[in-house]
């Protein structure tokens, strides 16, 4: 054989292997902050994504594929994550969309993925918007909302802080304004004359802005100060609360908390601070869920620390992906969609369901109160730091169907998703 047919024909060897390597294996898409104010969350959802996918590969895969992760940098920033993930839908040929850690950032990748009709799924997104008023047929939601973990929330602070006065500090994006107004609806705050508000910058807020805010905060003097912030921005105001003394003043309130944000700010300033989660480490073995005993135990073998909310999300969305796609037998987005529609699952706690109506998972949702800085700091990783204050059922936290129809009315918005490819152009359940 000449050297120019021998090399022809290992060009052809090799291209053929290529696409059949290709045909074995499926793209998955994650747009998550591996920088910015949430890059603490979002490492925690690239490691629980990996964990997840090795898993899903060393059992076989999805459909007898692979999986392959193709990822972004979101940073966070809303415009960027819009072309990060048209780029994974068009360069990198992956059949599903997920992550978040902002919810600007979710409803722009949500918005992408309707346009592209690719699932897309929201891992650390907040705001009531992301499958309310900004709600798509493409876009899922596995973790709770501000309306859900304002409810649980709202019920200690209720029973324990009946008229007192509160002071809001509050991001200025979609997440921090509807958890703020929902914090406030359900703890009949909502006169801002008595329970003054404050908005801090968002995504590019600096110490100098909570520097000023909690200064602000000293000066009112309420009663209960809530931080509506997230990431590295949480960790920076209530490390000024404690520096200009409002913690033994004031019952600190962060609405949204994660494990990555109390260890960013550390034990001694957390102490005493209460918030809510849709799940924490401590769940599983506080209500002896096996399933979610070993993530939470692979977890800490694999990254010697233990995963917090955001990275429970990311690996249930994968196991919730795959799931779908086989009771589809098809990566096909509309079969994917209707398989996933008022399906019940249970994973690292008890029963969820993705509701048909918004997508949105119903699940059960914990207020939690930071342990003292003793009980942390005794665990062996140092991460010890929620006791399980409070509970609420799924059924009784979220918006309900009339509320969530309300809702999308008042925004200009239809009472029912966008219908699927041949679904013609009949309203969906409910009855619109």
């Amino acid at each position: 054989m000449s050297k120019r047919a021998l090399a022809v024909t290992l060009v052809t060897v090799l291209l053929l292997g290529s696409g059949a390597l290709a045909e074995d294996t499926v793209k998955v898409g994650l747009n998550y902050p591996k920088t910015g104010p949430y890059s603490v969350q979002g490492l925690d959802q690239w490691r629980a994504a990996q964990l997840a996918v090795e898993e899903i590969n060393a059992a076989g895969g999805i459909l007898g594929k692979k999986v392959e992760i193709a990822w972004r940098d979101s940073q966070s920033k809303k415009d960027l994550s819009a072309q990060n993930v048209a780029e994974l839908i068009d360069k990198d040929g992956v059949k599903m969309v997920f992550g978040g850690s902002s919810s600007a950032v979710a409803v722009a990748a949500g918005q992408v993925c309707q346009e592209k009709g690719i699932p897309f799924f929201g891992t650390l997104t907040y705001s009531t918007a992301t499958t309310g008023t900004e709600g798509h047929r493409h876009t899922f939601r596995e973790c709770y909302d501000a309306w859900a973990g304002a409810k649980v929330l709202a019920d200690y602070m209720n029973k324990n802080f009946s008229g007192k006065k509160y002071l809001y500090i509050t991001a200025d994006y979609t997440w921090g304004h509807t958890t703020e107004a929902s914090f406030r609806k359900f703890t009949t705050t909502e006169d801002k004359n008595t329970h003054k508000g404050m908005l801090t910058p968002f995504p590019d807020a600096s110490e100098a802005d909570f520097k000023k805010a909690v200064a602000f905060a000293k000066m009112v003097k309420p009663d209960v100060l809530v931080l509506v912030l997230f990431g590295k921005d949480m960790e920076l105001a209530v490390r000024q609360a404690t520096a200009q003394g409002l913690k033994g003043q004031m019952q600190i309130v962060v609405p949204n908390l994660t494990l990555g944000m109390a260890a960013g700010a550390g034990p001694k300033v957390m102490e005493g601070v209460v918030g809510a989660v849709p799940w924490c480490w401590q769940v599983p073995f506080k209500y002896n869920y096996e399933r979610g005993q070993k993530f939470v135990n692979d977890y800490a073998v694999k990254y010697n620390r233990y995963p917090s909310t955001s990275g429970a999300s990311a690996y249930t969305i994968m196991y919730e992906y795959k799931a779908a796609v086989e009771r589809a037998n098809s990566f096909d987005t509309p079969a994917v969609i209707k398989a996933l529609e008022d399906h019940s699952y249970c994973l690292l706690k008890d029963e969820q369901q993705w509701r048909a109506f918004d997508h949105q998972s119903i699940q059960t949702v914990y207020a939690v109160k930071c342990k003292p800085e003793a009980e942390v700091l005794k665990d062996k990783y140092q991460l010890d730091y929620f006791e399980i204050i409070a509970s609420m059922p799924g059924a009784q936290a979220f918006r309900t169907r009339d509320e969530w129809n309300a809702v999308r009315l008042a925004a200009g918005k239809p009472t029912s998703l966008e219908p699927l490819a041949n679904e013609g152009d009949v309203a969906r359940a409910g009855g619109e």
